[in-house]
């Protein structure tokens, strides 16, 4: 039989209660790095990175596929001597490399990859159900109107806007109207502001508007164009010389590749991001693009289906923000706090296809301590995804009905909620509330 090496780690490890960054502390290996060697994406075969692993883990060494360990007389392997030193080899202080170094990936291939509860928790907030109806047609066209911009814009085609605004000020506009979730403003001042950042040739406005063009191009399901302005994103990145802009577009990255199904390639760009040691020097905002990435990768473990994988990651996240004192840090990529990687655990937990689990994680989550009103938005929906895959529709559509109170435009164009509202249209019973929902969603029933 064939011994999966990184499975006998993590074992190990978590019959200790040992996480990740703890081992990491004893071995020199970042996080990232322990994380791809037990899930098997780094093949372990180093006899004595193995044999160090042993040790550590308290591990039999044969079954790590060594043979047993040898005589108490014979010569100690860290005789090279730290004194103090808790790991069989020595403490490594440079960075692990890149995924097409260390794993065998091809490089055109990496190229090509990074190119191409519901009545309760409402009432406890203090939302009322929505006392007016939009027009049914109003969102949906605020979401086509900002697609076909920021479309147009990728291309150069369309002049750059009338008036004297600069791009700085455009994009922070348009980022205050993204976590309001106001598409009608956002499909304005988005493609607004990457024009005059091409006009202007500031690549650090057009890396942050191609980050923030890429959020909502996957928010909208339109992962083409999301790929397009991902790669924009990593080029500007590039060429500000601040770690933490190529940082946010590698995680844009691996949000596209896991939504591609390609789960491995999206935890190596995550995880690999999160080990760059100038993200370490960034202080506390570098602090919390590591706990972001993780967190990143916590998902798409959970997408991979390793619920195991997921929570282990989501622990680091947690250890980073709880380092952070409980701040909420990074507010303009949505906020890193203790509450944002509890709603995190919420989405992943729902992506495991355990609704109790995601249920009793949103339970601890109060959405008034998350930063903006699209994670709060984002609160419900996923309370409502883990009430429908239990089948509690009175429950989901409560949510639902919460989600839109806060952002209407939101739940009215966003294709995964409208999918769960037409798959509640077709399901069963239909409500007065789900109706009423249905169609100011311009959906039909």
């Amino acid at each position: 039989m064939t011994i999966r090496v990184g499975d006998v780690i993590r074992r190990a490890r978590q019959r200790q209660g040992m996480t990740l960054a703890r081992l990491s502390e004893r071995t020199g290996y970042s996080v990232g790095q322990l994380s791809r060697y037990e899930r098997g994406q780094t093949p372990l075969t180093d006899i004595d990175v193995l044999r160090g692993f042993a040790t550590v883990l308290a591990i039999d060494p044969v079954e790590l596929g060594l043979a047993p360990a040898a005589p108490a007389s014979a010569p100690a392997e860290n005789a090279g001597g730290r004194s103090g030193a808790v790991g069989p080899w020595p403490r490594r202080t440079s960075p692990d490399p890149q995924p097409t170094e260390r794993e065998g990936v091809d490089p055109v291939r990496r190229r090509r990859l990074l190119g191409g509860l519901a009545v309760t928790a409402a009432a406890a907030a203090g939302f009322s159900l929505p006392s007016e109806s939009p027009r049914p047609d109003t969102d949906a066209a605020s979401g086509d109107a900002l697609v076909a911009g920021l479309r147009d814009a990728m291309l150069g085609i369309g002049a750059r806007p009338p008036g004297t605004e600069l791009p700085d000020t455009l994009l922070e506009r348009a980022i205050v109207a993204f976590h309001a979730c106001d598409y009608t403003a956002l499909a304005a001042l988005l493609p607004a502001a990457i024009r005059t950042g091409h006009a202007d040739g500031t690549d650090t406005v057009l890396a942050r508007a191609y980050v923030l063009a890429t959020r909502m191009l996957v928010k909208l399901d339109e992962q083409q164009l999301g790929w397009m302005a991902a790669d924009r994103a990593r080029q500007y990145a590039g060429a500000t010389g601040d770690p933490m802009q190529p940082a946010e577009a590698a995680r844009q990255l691996a949000v596209l590749a896991r939504r591609a199904g390609w789960h491995d390639q999206a935890l190596s760009i995550a995880l690999a991001a999160a080990d760059d040691p100038a993200l370490r020097a960034a202080g506390a905002d570098g602090a919390a693009q590591r706990g972001l990435l993780v967190q990143s990768a916590a998902y798409t473990a959970a997408r991979a289906g390793d619920a195991d994988g997921m929570r282990d990651l989501t622990g680091e996240a947690a250890a980073i923000a709880k380092n952070l004192r409980g701040t909420t840090r990074l507010r303009h990529h949505g906020g890193f706090s203790p509450a944002t990687v509890q709603l995190h655990l919420v989405s992943a937990e729902n992506s495991t296809g355990d609704p109790s689990r995601a249920l009793t994680a949103a339970k601890d989550l109060s959405p008034r301590a998350l930063p903006t009103v699209e994670r709060q938005a984002r609160y419900y929906t996923d309370v409502a995804t883990a009430y429908a895959a239990w089948g509690r529709r009175d429950d989901c559509v409560r949510a639902l009905l919460a989600a839109e109170r806060l952002a209407p435009q939101e739940t009215h164009t966003r294709p995964a909620v409208r999918a769960m509202v037409q798959g509640l249209l077709i399901s069963g019973r239909t409500t007065t509330e789900l109706r009423g929902l249905a169609a100011r969603s311009g959906l039909t029933f």
